[in-house]
């Protein structure tokens, strides 16, 4: 496994035994996008495998680890945005095997099918939540409805400890490692909004800033971390924004995200929003 120190980014890193971080750092925009590769023997599970732009950067470091197209048997995706999916046409093309599966939850379905999906869809409703490999290793899946799409989910892989979060925890930066590290000063710090070190960039304000713009309000943040605290991860691994596997670095952050207010909609309408019918007394239908 890669010393997380001294990765080279422009390779596939291993983050833990037969798990990869195949992704890239767009320097122009800020969003590193991080699709993940399982390999368990001859198998292989692409997760969140990036759009159609970043293919070939993506495959690239899927060949670095020297798996062949041909082991890959399922795409894994969390929900159905363009920077996870749409890429499918072409792994669909690369991999040639008709027996491909597609893996994500039904609500999700409806949209994918518009990426020119060839490839049998595996529900993970239809399959208890959970996905096995030949050798008995299982991926478990735990439902985050909202967060942020009706369909969203987040996958705990407890080979490696590892929970596979999408856009949970994620974070929009022009800075950027592949693991996020936290001095102590940044860990005491109260004011998130103005850094006492007069930094220019907080990593904990770009996760929080990220969820208040991504997340549809703070009842679907703050449900879809109750289900994940009660999976026994030990890193969490975002579609976008930086890993985490220092414990205290974990638990910090989740204290700040179940304590954030302002979160989509919720930052509009507020709690006292009502409606005002007095308009329609003088509404006129036409015959």
């Amino acid at each position: 496994m890669s010393d997380h120190n001294t990765a080279n980014y422009d390779r596939a890193v291993e983050i833990a035994e037969g798990v990869f971080w195949v992704g890239f750092f767009d320097t122009q925009t800020g969003l590193h996008s991080n699709p993940y590769l399982i390999i368990d023997n001859d198998e292989v599970v692409v997760i969140d495998g990036g759009s159609r732009p970043d293919f070939a950067t993506v495959m690239m470091k899927i060949l670095q680890t020297g798996i062949l197209p041909s082991q890959i048997t399922a795409l894994l995706y969390h929900h159905y945005d363009p920077d996870l999916c749409g890429s499918i046409s072409n792994f669909e093309d690369i991999i040639e095997n008709k027996s491909l599966k597609v893996i994500s939850a039904n609500e999700n379905f409806m949209f994918i099918q518009h990426y020119s999906m060839d490839s049998k869809p595996f529900s993970i409703d239809a399959h208890h939540n959970q996905f096995s490999f030949s050798s008995g290793r299982t991926l478990k899946f735990i439902r985050t409805p909202y967060a942020h799409s009706q369909g969203s989910f987040v996958t705990f892989d407890p080979t490696s400890g590892i929970l596979f979060t999408s856009d949970l925890f994620g974070s929009l930066s022009s800075e950027w490692d592949l693991f996020l590290t936290l001095s102590p000063q940044c860990m005491a710090c109260v004011n998130v909004l103005n850094c006492p070190e007069k930094k220019e960039n907080c990593p904990i304000r770009d996760v929080l800033d990220f969820h208040k713009n991504i997340m549809p309000s703070e009842k679907a943040l703050k449900y879809a971390l109750k289900q994940m605290l009660a999976v026994p991860f030990q890193m969490i691994a975002p579609q976008h924004g930086s890993l985490m596997s220092d414990a205290t670095v974990i638990a910090h952050v989740i204290h700040q995200l179940t304590s954030l207010q302002d979160v989509g909609i919720d930052k509009i309408i507020g709690n006292d929003f009502d409606f005002n019918f007095n308009h329609l007394e003088n509404l006129r239908l036409t015959p």
